[in-house]
């Protein structure tokens, strides 16, 4: 007979599995127990541990708030474990298996770059993925080991470390600039002699408002684009190509002003910041491997 503690362990890694797989179904095929196992082993983690895990339908199970702050709680010590007994067998790097990681769309471009090659280099025995999405969502029910996000961090059981602040610039491509003329200030861009291209916040669903700050003084304009996308590329290409004016993050348009591919159309309006925060689940016990790509982004930020 198994002892409460191996039960426990037992339906801890079912519970897992079924967070991982998405449904009973699934889970059972990975974990190899029948459906009907799953199913009674999950009851039984929840009578032992008097919450209800999972929402359950006929079509699909989703985490209960409940537990998803055990999840978030357990998994890394589970992690923490297999790492342990990975070190113990005499596996060569703890530093192993699949890394997924919710991507600023962004972030690739401007900090990633080359970069990634030296770190994968570094590890063979990891797989990473990236999924680029417009927001962060919900980190553990969407199976993410880290996020790399910029903005504002809103109030969640998530850590969030703040990496960077990166300046706001305004800008426009040399062409636009010759067939539009040059704004004098900020105000400007509220006439309909300029064309400004907007960038839709994924939060709220409208366009970030323009905001221009020097030192302590701060205004808002309303821009009243015509031209609106939720992609920072688009933005960009948009931006290079003379469609209008932008608002994007110096982190990755200071390169093409230096090259004069765009110009900062306000240089004296340069203290608005945007921050770049790397979120994870828990402090204690963080994988080997979101460690270690953690400490390799740090080292990227820290340069620029």
């Amino acid at each position: 007979m198994k002892s409460s503690s191996e039960n426990l362990s037992g339906g801890i890694n079912v519970f897992a599995a079924v967070v991982d797989a998405g449904t009973f179904a699934a889970a059972s095929e990975v974990i190899g127990m029948s459906p009907p196992g799953v199913s009674r082993a999950i009851a039984r983690l929840e009578t032992r541990l008097k919450i209800r895990l999972f929402n359950r339908t006929t079509r699909s199970v989703s985490l209960t708030e409940e537990g998803r702050r055990f999840y978030e709680q357990v998994m890394p010590h589970l992690a923490g474990l297999e790492e342990a007994a990975a070190a113990a067998a005499g596996g060569a790097s703890t530093v192993r298996g699949k890394l997924r990681i919710n991507l600023d769309p962004i972030l690739y471009r401007t900090i990633l770059g080359q970069q990634l090659d030296r770190f994968m280099d570094a590890h063979p025995d990891l797989e990473i993925e990236f999924i680029a999405r417009d927001s962060l969502g919900d980190l553990v029910m969407d199976g993410f080991d880290l996020a790399l996000r910029f903005g504002e961090p809103k109030a969640s059981t998530l850590v969030a470390r703040k990496l960077l602040d990166s300046g706001v610039v305004t800008v426009a491509a040399p062409a636009y600039v010759a067939h539009w003329g040059r704004p004098a200030k900020p105000e400007d861009l509220e006439s309909r002699n300029h064309r400004c291209l907007e960038f839709r916040n994924p939060e709220t669903g409208k366009p970030f408002p323009w905001e221009f700050h020097r030192k302590r003084k701060r205004i808002m304009v309303d821009t009243r684009g015509r031209l609106t996308v939720n992609d920072p590329s688009a933005l960009l290409n948009a931006c290079l190509a003379g469609s209008g004016i932008a608002q994007m993050l110096l982190l990755g348009a200071e390169h093409l002003i230096a090259e004069g591919q765009l110009i900062n159309l306000f240089p004296d309006w340069a203290d608005e910041r945007y921050p770049f925060y790397a979120y994870y689940p828990s402090r204690h016990h963080v994988p080997a491997k979101t460690r270690a790509f953690l400490d390799f982004v740090v080292k990227l930020t820290s340069e620029n």
